[in-house]
């Protein structure tokens, strides 16, 4: 595989959708609906909360055309999921929304060109909305938050169980 290809964002999140898929659709409606522990979400809230993810970054990584620096709201994230009642949805739909939106999402990345991708600011508030961990006043760049997003998903889906 080239270097292209493994720096490439938009392939990894195809990639993690595609091996992420059967999985999820194996899943029972009844096991979905189960939290993994108590205080825990469950699956199907899980899903939820990637859902609003790729909701809340989508517009980030349209948004960035449009400004000079990287700055973008936040989300409450425990608000939202319980707010739309995600353990009341059909798993199979919300598994499609998914799986549709960050299709979505791989199509966008693919279209940002790349100096707007890879173009670095100082003003960002990364350190705040950002899963991994960005210094405060570091450069960062939207490529950054793109990887970042895709790892996002993979931690969240590694805490699906099997059914």
């Amino acid at each position: 595989m080239s270097s292209s290809q493994t720096d490439n964002p938009a392939e990894k999140l195809r990639r993690a959708v595609a091996a992420g898929l059967p999985r999820l659709r194996a899943l029972s409606e009844e096991r979905s609906s189960r939290p993994r522990a108590p205080g825990k979400w469950s699956p199907k809230e899980v899903i939820g909360h990637l859902i609003d993810s790729a909701s809340n970054n989508h517009q980030r990584f349209v948004r960035a055309a449009f400004q000079e620096d990287l700055v973008f709201p936040g989300y409450e994230q425990d608000e939202w999921v319980r707010n739309q009642r995600y353990r009341e949805c059909p798993w199979a739909d919300l598994v499609e929304l998914w799986r549709l939106y960050n299709l979505q999402l791989a199509r966008v990345m693919e279209a940002t060109p790349e100096g707007l991708r890879r173009r670095e600011t100082r003003r960002h508030n990364f350190h705040d909305i950002g899963f991994q961990t960005f210094l405060e006043g570091e450069p960062a760049t939207l490529d950054g938050l793109m990887h970042d997003y895709v790892a996002h998903l993979g931690h969240h889906l590694a805490q699906i169980p099997e059914d």
